[in-house]
């Protein structure tokens, strides 16, 4: 999927491949981090308020991977508390968050139809 670029406001709409969150840097937001570090395609950086963590293509956040590196039980609330945005097609299951760069990734788990429109 690529859109052309628009050289009337010097934009790059080209088609990223990315999709990521910005964490609250804190003690959680902390934790979260580290343990997205390293992962294949997974970028992490930290900022003084914030914390982006970026990933070509899709982010799995773990809920079981996280409660075990924080030290108490992790959920989708405790996520949603330190993420303050986003970006990519986000989809919450019961024990992991997953976000992707393509909605046509994501439309096998939201049931969406990605019919042409003529």
């Amino acid at each position: 999927m690529t859109v052309s670029n628009d050289p009337k406001f010097g934009s790059n709409r080209t088609f990223s491949n990315l999709c990521g969150v910005t964490l609250m840097n804190n003690q959680n937001g902390h934790v979260v981090a580290e343990v997205m570090r390293g992962k294949p395609g997974v970028s992490v950086e930290e900022y003084p308020s914030m914390i982006r963590v970026d990933g070509e293509g899709k982010l799995l956040f773990d809920f079981d991977e996280i409660t075990e590196a924080i030290g108490f039980e992790f959920d989708q609330s405790d996520f949603e508390e330190i993420m303050s945005t986003h970006y990519g097609r986000m989809v919450h299951f019961d024990d992991k968050t997953m976000l992707f760069a393509s909605p046509e990734e994501a439309a096998e788990y939201i049931d969406f139809d990605l019919k042409p429109v003529r």
